[in-house]
């Protein structure tokens, strides 16, 4: 008998949300996403000591931002060796508002995997949705630079990604749970905001049915998830990145998955048409409080991790 993540691979490819290795060779995801903290967890243990050692040693002289890069390569190197898909690197958080470095930085990091024999088909670059971050996903995708827009809380920031022709998106689920029963307090009713009503989900649920009404090639990949119903509720969505704890969970679960999100349902109730520029992007994200705060809250987490990433490499090659 197939288990639950088995049976939702049949509908969605899945995508380990983690820097560990042997979690992707259990699970066998397709592709792979990382980010800061992800790494800085990683980086962290003796198994993974190596990786470090190895990038100080062969280039003890580079710039620290170099070597964080090389670091970063390293670790998708190693990823693309067990899942058959892509992996995403991410761009330093501290650039989330600046396009023209976030460029830069993002051509570094395809540069070095291309230097590893990688090609950059195998490879999403990260970047915070800002206005900045999307625009410099713009001009990375006319190279032939495929990105993938983290951070992401909001019909807004998802259709101006799809102008901008992202390759894929990662609307976020939990964070945005997070915030609803945060502010609800006491009057939250978890049964109530469960699965198809978990307002996550149904944030994720309208960005799909946007784009499948109208045929945009983004793809849509839902991603931080609190609990398996969420990702249930999901299933049939392009792909779902889930966490090492969650994929264990389906893993373990031989209930029968069904799936809740499908093209044919999307085309059958379109959502109206949404025009949008640079005005509306900044009017409409500042007015949505749950997406503003959660996109500034990332930011300034992701920023911290690349922080204390540097101290741990500055240290380790001192």
């Amino acid at each position: 008998m197939s288990n639950q993540l088995d049976a939702l691979r049949a509908l969605t490819t899945v995508v380990a949300d983690t820097g560990d290795f042997e979690t992707m060779r259990a699970y066998r995801p397709t592709d792979a996403t990382t980010n800061p903290s992800l790494i800085l967890k990683a980086v962290g243990q003796d198994a993974y000591r190596p990786l470090l050692d190895r990038v100080l040693r062969d280039h003890p002289a580079a710039p620290l931002a170099e070597q964080i890069d090389r670091l970063l390569v390293a670790f998708g190197r190693e990823i693309l060796s067990i899942v058959p898909g892509r992996v995403s690197t991410e761009v330093d958080a501290r650039l989330s508002f600046d396009t023209q470095a976030s460029i830069e930085r993002a051509r570094q990091i395809v540069a070095l995997y291309e230097a590893g024999g990688i090609p950059r088909e195998r490879v999403l670059i990260k970047l915070a949705s800002t206005w900045e971050g999307i625009q410099a996903a713009r001009a990375l995708e006319a190279e032939g630079i495929h990105c993938n827009l983290t951070l992401l809380f909001s019909l807004t920031q998802a259709i101006a990604c799809a102008q901008a022709k992202v390759t894929l998106i990662s609307p976020f689920v939990g964070r945005i749970y997070d915030w609803y029963k945060k502010t609800a307090g006491s009057d939250w009713d978890e049964v109530a905001n469960a699965g198809a009503n978990d307002p996550g989900v149904q944030s994720v649920t309208r960005i799909y049915r946007y784009f499948k009404a109208y045929d945009i090639p983004t793809q849509v990949m839902g991603a931080s998830f609190r609990n398996i119903g969420q990702i249930r509720a999901l299933a049939g969505c392009d792909l779902l990145t889930i966490s090492p704890a969650l994929l264990g969970e389906l893993a373990a679960s031989d209930e029968p998955l069904e799936p809740s999100l499908t093209v044919a349902a999307a085309k059958a109730d379109a959502p109206e048409w949404v025009a949008s520029n640079e005005v509306a992007f900044r009017t409409n994200l500042n007015e949505d409080a749950m997406a503003t705060e959660k996109l500034a809250e990332g930011i300034r987490i992701f920023t911290a991790d690349a922080i204390r990433l540097d101290a741990l490499v500055g240290r380790a090659g001192a």
